[in-house]
């Protein structure tokens, strides 16, 4: 049995699962974590799909998917294949189904891979409650048997392989009557497929559980995992993905934070990272999410747990619920998780440093103008602020440097000097490395116990940071220690791809576990970074790409939601709109409405079911027509899609979930 929900929570190890062999390519079994992703050509232009997945091939991408909505787009499959192999590609591809069987049953015969979605392949979505009887349950799942059983069998005498992938947005009726809208359904509506097809001795498969929600995706697939462990006593190969994560940085650190949580445990065999731009870009962002792992393996082990400890974990890994911290300040408990911004590399600090992490002075009228993601702390190192700041913002400093009495400054300490130093009756910080020897850390937690005005800032200097970081967290609970913690995260990356990443990453991953009651992001300096058509300042004065950064991580995370969030699928084949332009467009109109969530889909496919997590919907619904929708009701069909970013404006107003922009 596993640890859990994975082999270990300390050592990197990949979790054990079946070897499934995809055209030439084996996934599982400690074989590398593959890449892959989708074209967003019409499947019936057949040169424009061929042309689009080869330069995915020569981008990186070890297996294309490739989407068949109906028997035309699936027959056509053949000549798209037989042109790559002509022109010396052999890179499996995939066929992407949803709610057509005989468009599977005719790739299943052509390409290395089909996917099928559990929630529409057979069932219908139409938002109707049903209640069953054990007896009329039993009964639904023998119709899917007898729809679902000739594709397996089609699968089995070709060598296809089948990705039973579950989408958080597209449960069907009969899960959500049974298990809601909830990670459990996610995973019992992938669990009657994976059963049908055991039951055919069937066994080349991987599963997936794809959410726009990190959260929701992480604590589906962990709870996947235990329930294969159990019932089965093995697991199929796991593809990661977070469904619609967006686009630019956004788009990366949610897919970072949802991925890599999982790949830090070992949990995940191939990837791909869903973003609303040309699939090539996606191979670039998954390469180097995998190459965090390649070598993961030697680094040196986390502190081992007690055996108490690796029985039962003082925190539910499957469902969320934040750690209980006392209040210092406006620092833990039930406050939002707090920002710090470091300025301590700035030449010096003046009113105009600040509008980078969110303050803009205006030395006219001597006010203060504060964005919704300001930082609530800056660290200013040896420098004291000699000019008045704004109501909102306080001052760490170096506890050598802090002057008394100032109420606006907090002293931080290194472990050596808090344990040398008689009890601080005001807030202040202490610097916890989580890779220190176990003596030293426990020294200061029980000092830290007896202060109630102590934060902890923890990093770690282990390379494997994030079980470190959690390793050290989880001691805490053990401890009953209740100081607040700030996360402190410090990427080594050399792209802005790689800092995305990482910070995201090991970052994000304990706030999904409901560590932190605040973050701060270091990086190295990296000259002109870059992403997605943004540019930012060298890297020598790259307070604002930080900042963002870390409201971002926050917001993917749901534990502080500080601006507009889009769910934007990546486009494909059955987009019927300029995707990447529109949404665009419409991120140029909404980008200031704080907490409402916006879901921009290309078609109907994805569009009612991904309407679940969102507060308003613009979805394709035919060529050159929108269908509006408020939660998952549908407000206005057929759209013109000149005037739909219009109508999607006064539907927010007229649902009072909009305000005027403020002009500066």
């Amino acid at each position: 049995m596993l640890q859990q929900y994975c082999p270990s929570l300390i050592k990197y190890q990949r979790l054990p699962t079946r070897s499934v062999k995809v055209g030439n390519l084996l996934l599982g079994n400690g074989h590398p974590i593959r890449i892959q992703t989708m074209t967003t050509t019409d499947t019936m232009d057949t040169a424009a799909t061929v042309a689009q997945t080869i330069r995915c091939i020569e981008a990186g991408a070890e297996l294309v998917r490739i989407t068949a909505p109906s028997k035309k787009e699936a027959e056509n499959l053949l000549l798209i294949k037989n042109e790559i192999r002509k022109q010396g590609y052999d890179t499996p591809l995939v066929a992407d189904i949803h709610y057509t069987p005989n468009a599977a049953e005719i790739a299943a015969r052509i390409v290395e891979k089909v996917r099928v979605n559990p929630g529409n392949y057979i069932d219908k979505k139409k938002f109707d409650i049903i209640e069953y009887t054990d007896a009329e349950y039993a009964a639904e799942i023998d119709r899917i048997r007898d729809r679902f059983t000739p594709l397996v069998r089609i699968c089995k005498e070709y060598g296809t392989a089948m990705r039973i992938g579950t989408n958080h947005g597209s449960l069907s009726d009969r899960i959500m009557s049974r298990y809601g809208d909830t990670p459990i359904g996610m995973v019992e509506s992938a669990m009657e497929f994976l059963r049908i097809a055991r039951d055919e001795n069937y066994h080349e498969i991987i599963l997936s559980m794809k959410s726009s929600n990190p959260q929701v995706m992480v604590q589906a697939y962990r709870l996947l995992v235990r329930q294969m462990d159990e019932e089965f006593g093995e697991c199929y190969p796991l593809h990661l993905g977070v469904t619609e994560a967006g686009d630019g940085e956004d788009g990366r650190i949610k897919s970072a934070i949802g991925i890599g949580t999982l790949l830090e445990d070992g949990i995940g065999d191939t990837i791909r990272v869903s973003l609303t731009e040309d699939p090539e870009f996606e191979i670039p962002v998954c390469r180097d999410i995998v190459a965090r792992y390649t070598v993961r393996n030697t680094h040196e082990p986390v502190q081992p747990f007690s055996t108490q400890e690796k029985d039962r974990l003082p925190y539910d890994p499957f469902s969320y619920s934040r750690r209980h911290s006392d209040a210092v300040n406006n620092i833990g408990e039930a406050h939002v998780p707090v920002v710090v911004a470091g300025l301590s590399n700035a030449a010096k600090i003046v009113p105009g440093t600040l509008q980078a992490v969110g303050y803009q002075y205006d030395e006219h009228t001597d006010k203060w103008t504060i964005r919704d993601g300001a930082a609530d702390y800056i660290y200013t190192g040896n420098k004291i602020i000699d000019f008045a700041l704004p109501g909102t913002l306080q001052v760490i400093c170096n506890s050598d440097a802090c002057p008394d009495g100032n109420i606006k400054h907090h002293p931080l300490y290194t472990q050596q000097q808090y344990l040398d130093t008689a009890c601080i009756a005001s807030l202040h910080f202490v610097t916890i490395n989580a890779n220190s020897p176990w003596d030293e850390l426990m020294l200061v937690l029980d000092e830290a116990k007896a202060n109630k005005h102590t934060v902890l800032v923890v990093s770690s200097s282990n390379m494997h940071a994030m079980p470190s970081v959690r390793r050290f967290l989880i001691e805490m609970q053990q401890q009953q220690c209740q100081n607040p913690v700030i996360l402190q995260t410090c990427s080594t990356g050399n792209t802005v791809d790689e800092q995305l990443i990482q910070l995201a990453t090991e970052t994000g991953a304990l706030f999904l576990d409901g560590f932190g009651d605040g973050i701060w992001l270091q990086n190295k300096p990296v000259q002109d970074l870059k992403v997605s058509g943004r540019t930012y300042l060298p890297v020598s004065n790259d307070h604002q790409f930080l900042n963002n950064t870390a409201f971002s991580v926050l917001q993917a995370t749901r534990t502080r939601i500080s601006k507009t969030e889009y769910i934007s699928c990546p486009s494909c084949g059955r987009t019927l709109f300029d995707l990447q332009e529109t949404t665009a467009k419409i991120r140029s109109a909404t980008t200031h409405l704080k907490g409402v969530k916006i879901a921009i889909m290309g078609c109907i496919v994805n569009g009612p079911g991904e309407m679940a997590d969102a507060d308003f919907g613009y979805v394709g619904s035919g060529p050159g027509k929108i269908t509006l929708y408020k939660g998952k009701e549908v407000v206005k069909r057929n759209v013109p899609s000149e005037i739909a970013v219009d109508e999607l404006i006064q539907l927010l107003k007229d649902n009072e979930a909009w305000v005027e922009p403020a002009t500066i």
